[in-house]
Formats: structure tokens, C-alpha cells, sequence
């Protein structure tokens, strides 16, 4: 025995399982599902977003039968914190999240340029690669101080370089320039950063460590170079001299065999030296002597 028992759909239930599928820059696609399995209906959502940095509210309206609802959130601003909720248009019972929007990206090639008294900070335009970016809200720049661990701000330009004075000896500092922050703070692009290091000798000091790194690469690379090719020279010349020592010894050993014994004759030291010297000196004749012709 069975029996079938369908369901009261309960249009006081809140949306289920809210959450964030991807988040931008200006934009944000959330997800959730009907308060109930396969609706026979249209539902109509309402999708409220409270910016919580300018404290505004926006509010819009999702009409759909699908068990699975993705709506995209759009006109956002970049690093901006916001609370979403979810809910049948006739008030029902809720579901929220919070969303943090991606913040503008760090400025590209910041470098720095030593002066006499002074140095440049250099970077490229973030509206190159932001198109959300404007020039008029300008860049702000930090300075931290390891030795003295400080952290001061020095500033703000609409400009793509910043003058830093009162720098002290023997300070190794760090810098950071990042598009400028809106709304006490609450809304700051991604920072650039550089170290610096003040070595009070009248010397320019690397700006960064890649550059330091490419500097000892250029000694370094040149300096194995040439050390590989005087090991391989050296090796070709012991390579030589054993080859020259082995013909000399072989044409040595052939000049002292003897066929008819079968092996090679060397005599003893004593023996050894030039032949013509070792030779006896044949002197006349003694007429007592007699000579025999056989």
C-alpha cells in the first residue's frame, strides 16, 4: 500500500543556498535556488544591494520559474564592499552575503631615479590597463622605514612621478603608490611596491631587487664563461701532452726490439748516454803484437 502526498508550496520560505559565482571589478554573478523544488509558477525575486562604503541601496527585480536562478549585479565600483539580499517580492523570508568587488590593479614599472638630494618615483599610467581608472583621482604614495619601523604617507599626485626628500643614511625604505583611496580609506586600488636602500656613499643604489639580480647576473654569466673556456683549453693542452709522451714512448720501446729474442732491450743506466763518447779509442799498432788474418 501507497499513498501520494504532494506538498503546499510555502512562498513564505527564503531563497535557498545564495552565494557568489564569480566577482569583478564592477560586476558580481550571484546564484540561489526557489524556496521550494520546481515551481508551477513565475516567482518573482526581489535582489536588494546596499553598497556599504557609500551607504546607498539599489534594488532589482528577478522574474523566473527555474529552480536555479543566476543574475549578474552590475555598476559596481572596484574594491567596493557590498550586502546582498534575496527574497520573494512578497517579503517573505530572506537570504544575504557580502561581496567585495576586485580593486583597481597596482601601477606598472614604478622605478625610482637618485638624485643629488632627492629621489623620483616613476610609474606608468594605470588608465592604460583601467578603463575604470580616471587620471583626475590621482595616486597616493607610502613610505616605510625598516630600520625605524615607520610608516608614513607622503602624499597624493595626479601626476605619474613623486618627489621624496629627507631621506637619511643608512635607511633602507620601502615604497608603495597605488590608486588613491575613496571614502576614508575604504576603497584603494591594489599597491606598487619598491625598496630602496640609502647607502650614503655617492653611489646610486639598486632600485629593486630584480635590478640587483641582473646586475650580479652580468658579472657572474661572463666571469663562468671564461672559466669554462680555460678549463677546456687546459684540457686539450694535457690532452696533447699525453698523446706527444705516448708516440714518444711507443717509437722508443720499437727502437730497442729485438726480433730474434722476441722483446724489447734496455740497457742500465750505466749504459745509457751518447754512443760515439762510450766508444773505445783505437790507437796504432804495437810492432810486438803479431797479427793474425784467419
Amino acid at each position: 500500500d501507497y499513498v501520494v502526498v504532494k506538498m503546499i508550496p510555502d512562498n513564505r520560505l527564503p531563497p535557498r543556498h545564495l552565494h557568489s559565482v564569480h566577482t569583478g571589478k564592477t560586476f558580481a554573478v550571484i546564484k540561489w535556488e526557489s524556496p521550494y523544488d520546481s515551481p508551477d509558477q513565475d516567482m518573482l525575486y526581489a535582489v536588494a544591494v546596499k553598497d556599504l562604503v557609500r551607504k546607498t541601496d539599489k534594488i532589482y527585480k528577478v522574474k523566473t520559474r527555474n529552480s536555479t536562478v543566476e543574475y549578474t549585479i552590475k555598476k559596481l565600483e572596484p574594491g567596493g564592499k557590498y550586502h546582498v539580499i534575496v527574497q520573494l517580492g512578497n517579503m517573505s523570508k530572506e537570504s544575504s552575503m557580502k561581496i567585495n568587488t576586485v580593486p583597481l590593479s597596482a601601477p606598472d614599472a614604478l622605478k625610482v631615479i637618485t638624485e643629488n638630494d632627492h629621489i623620483l618615483l616613476f610609474w606608468k599610467s594605470l588608465a592604460l590597463k583601467e578603463s575604470n581608472f580616471n587620471e583626475s583621482r590621482g595616486y597616493e604614495i607610502h613610505m616605510f622605514d625598516s630600520l625605524m619601523n615607520i610608516t608614513a604617507y607622503l602624499g597624493n599626485t595626479t601626476e605619474n612621478f613623486f618627489k621624496v626628500s629627507n631621506l637619511k643614511i643608512g635607511h633602507n625604505y620601502s615604497f608603495t603608490v597605488q590608486a588613491r583611496c575613496l571614502y576614508s580609506g575604504q576603497m584603494c586600488g591594489k599597491p606598487a611596491t619598491l625598496l630602496y636602500d640609502e647607502l650614503g656613499t655617492g653611489e646610486d643604489s639598486s632600485a629593486t631587487k630584480t635590478g640587483r639580480s641582473t646586475d650580479v647576473a652580468a658579472i657572474v654569466v661572463p666571469v663562468l664563461f671564461l672559466l669554462l673556456v680555460t678549463l677546456g683549453i687546459g684540457f686539450v693542452v694535457l690532452y696533447m701532452r699525453h698523446r706527444r709522451l705516448q708516440n714518444s714512448f711507443t717509437a722508443f720501446a720499437n727502437s730497442h726490439y729485438s726480433s730474434r729474442l722476441g722483446s724489447a732491450i734496455f740497457s742500465s743506466g750505466d749504459d745509457l748516454g751518447d754512443e760515439d763518447d762510450e766508444a773505445p779509442v783505437i790507437t796504432g799498432f804495437s810492432d810486438d803484437v803479431p797479427m793474425v788474418i784467419a
